[in-house]
């Protein structure tokens, strides 16, 4: 390692990795006034989409929009290059519709690096680093505290008083096709060997993970005409929070799409271009069954475990053997590229398997492929390693985000970054730690449960995860979280101010309707009638009329001669009417919850010394050091009678320092 010296730069916050994760850690600790330094192996992959070029979805579209809220990246960069947007679950309730779109992958890093290119406070480099020292200081004609030394492939030390690693895929990644295998962090780039070993040295205990891609194809050598093609919304949709017109994003596609593509939507709201349904065959699975002792994760070439719920054409073959087609979606990977991924078809077969088995497909009879499917196998850092602000707990000032947490996907990576860069900020500033709780976003949700569950395969958000998704709606993430943003920095007062504007704004219209009464008369039943709702036969309140399911605000607009408002204020309001009384009774719960969830439990508490306590239930709470009650009542093995016995130790040792402080005074 190089010594200090005058071309040596100390940071306050040194963010490694320029994945989805990386690029949020380092621009909200920048934006939060602490000098920081992002390093990534190669500045043009930057927030790199590795696999499907898609941001969003149940649960996941909530991530973003939370971190939008927070001044996070991901939602104004999708919206800037996004080639289709959808709604999904329109047709059910707001806790499940999310937002996914496609986005174009070269330029969606092209925006991100262009991005954090202009955020104050915030140094790009790039170069592999190939250590991480953690130190106590540093001198120069004087002591400069410092924690951590960083040093990369070229010699060249860099050093920081705070460290957030987000390394993907890359801690001693290997790729696997068939039977071959190579070193890689992704298709064509170098894994982090010495990284990886770096962090074993520390104690880190490492778990061996497992994601894998799908083929890419050309598009000219797909017959489109045997597709079901799949549009996007004729409606706007954004994932990040936009509050006046002019402040709406603007597309950085110009031009003319590649004309391989049928059917795309140049003159809707947004340009956009279509996505493309195909099916599996008998045919194709047999190629699948007949070839199954030449898949690594079969054969037992492949060590680590995969996503439950992302699984590989060959297992989701092998696994429901009853069913006779998969469905898949050709999904363009960009506006100016024939290459098409193949979504639902992630595989690590022998590549001439992949190309029997795909053209097997009627619309793919003659397809070429670009890029073989492949595996990635990948070291993360064992379940419990980390607190509920992402930091180590064997080397403080030391963070971690994005899948060396044991997370997978895009969302939940950045999620982590942004929290990570947030507390590693908070830090060095000297401040607090911030806990986002799990009835305040999905976020909350995600980071509660890397800290509280044990990790066995690739983590991926559902919506099913949130025990509080009403509150957690796609529409209210302003709501919810940009306040807080803002008295962190990470967005500014005239931000701020709108967000308040529209909970005020939401809230006079809400009274309003609840004021107006509409009283029983053959003429108001008639023009009731006329819009398909059923008559009333008491006084009721316009805001009574709008809890009926289908009723919408338009329509009691122009019979009860309504005020105008902003569509998003309208959402507010309709929804509210329609599930408050759910809303409320889950707030009630929240209340009830939050109660035990603030009960702190000290960082030095004493499991041994707690009598009646289970030898399990001691090992669990001495293992993960739950930073609350509640958060320990949600560990694996643990039961109520275990949390029972906490808060009565817990009581004691109170009792006895109020007894001890009051002899004292």
């Amino acid at each position: 390692m190089n010594d200090y010296n005058a071309h040596t730069t100390l940071y306050d916050v040194i963010v490694i990795g320029a994945g989805h994760a990386g690029c949020e850690a380092a621009n909200a600790a920048a934006r939060m006034g602490t000098r920081t330094l992002l390093l990534t192996i190669d500045l043009d992959k930057t927030a790199h989409m590795s696999c499907n070029p898609s941001i969003g979805g149940p649960a996941k579209g909530h991530i973003v929009r939370e971190v939008d809220a927070l001044g996070g990246l991901m939602g104004r960069v999708t919206d800037q290059t996004s080639i289709q947007i959808r709604l999904l679950n329109e047709s059910k309730g707001p806790a499940v519709q999310a937002l996914r779109a496609q986005a174009d992958k070269r330029l969606y890093a092209k925006v991100m690096k262009e991005m954090l290119e202009n955020v104050p406070n915030l140094d790009l480099k790039q170069a592999m680093v190939e250590r991480i020292v953690p130190i106590d200081t540093i001198s120069n004609n004087g002591d400069v505290p410092s924690k951590f030394a960083v040093v990369t492939h070229t010699g060249r030390a860099y050093y920081g008083r705070t460290l957030v690693l987000t390394t993907g895929t890359f801690l001693r990644g290997r790729a696997i096709t068939g039977e071959a295998i190579w070193g890689a962090g992704r298709a064509g780039e170098a894994p982090a060997v010495a990284l990886g070993q770096d962090l074993a040295s520390f104690g880190f205990p490492l778990v061996r993970l497992k994601t894998g891609t799908p083929p890419r194809i050309d598009a000219r050598t797909i017959d489109f005409t045997q597709t079901e093609v799949q549009f996007g919304s004729t409606k706007p949709l954004y994932f990040a929070h936009y509050y006046d017109e002019e402040a709406l994003p603007q597309p950085h596609f110009t031009g003319v799409p590649s004309s391989v593509y049928p059917q795309p939507m140049l003159d809707s709201w947004w340009p956009q271009l279509p996505c493309y349904l195909v099916h599996s065959s008998a045919e194709f699975h047999n190629i699948v069954r007949e070839n199954i002792e030449r898949a690594p994760m079969f054969s037992g070439v492949i060590e680590g475990v995969g996503p439950r719920y992302c699984p590989s054409i060959e297992d989701k073959i092998t696994r429901f053997a009853d069913k006779e087609s998969h469905g898949m979606f050709l999904e363009p990977e960009g506006w100016h590229t024939n290459e098409v991924y193949v979504q639902g078809c992630n595989t690590s077969l022998p590549e001439d398997v992949q190309w029997s088995m795909l053209r097997t497909i009627p619309a793919l009879r003659n397809v070429e492929l670009m890029r073989v499917g492949y595996a990635i196998e990948y070291d993360a850092i064992a379940t419990g390693e980390i607190t509920a602000d992402l930091s180590t707990k064997r080397i403080p000032g030391l963070f971690l985000a994005g899948q060396i947490n044991g997370t997978t996907g895009y969302e939940e990576a950045a999620a982590q970054g942004l929290m990570a860069g947030i507390n590693a900020a908070r830090t060095v500033q000297q401040q607090p730690p911030i806990i986002l709780r799990r009835d305040q976003a999905y976020i909350g949700v995600l980071i509660d449960d890397l800290v509280t569950k044990e990790i066995h395969e690739p983590y991926r958000m559902f919506t099913s995860r949130a025990e509080h998704r009403l509150l957690l709606r796609n529409d209210n993430a302003d709501l919810r979280l940009t306040v807080l943003a803002g008295e962190l920095g990470l967005v500014d007062a005239n931000r701020v101010a709108k967000v308040e504007e529209k909970r005020e704004q939401t809230e006079t219209l809400l009274n309003t309707l609840r004021k107006q009464s509409i009283f029983p008369s053959e003429a108001t039943n008639t023009q009731l009638k006329t819009f398909n709702m059923d008559p009333i036969q008491n006084k009721v309140s316009v805001d009574h009329l709008l809890r009926r399911p289908h009723i919408r605000y338009a329509q009691l607009q122009e019979m009860f001669d309504l005020p105008d408002a902003p569509k998003h204020i309208i959402e507010q309001v309709e929804i509210v009417a329609k599930y408050g009384s759910y809303i409320e009774k889950q707030q009630r719960e929240t209340e009830r919850v939050q109660r035990m969830e603030n009960r702190r439990l000290p960082s030095d508490f004493d499991y041994n010394e707690i009598p009646g306590l289970r030898n399990e239930a001691r090992h669990v709470f001495i293992r993960f050091r739950p930073a609350t009650l509640g958060q320990a009542s949600r560990l694996a093995g643990i039961n109520p009678t275990d949390i029972a016995i906490v808060l009565f130790a817990l009581e004691r040792i109170s009792r006895r320092s109020t007894e001890t402080s009051e002899v004292t005074n």
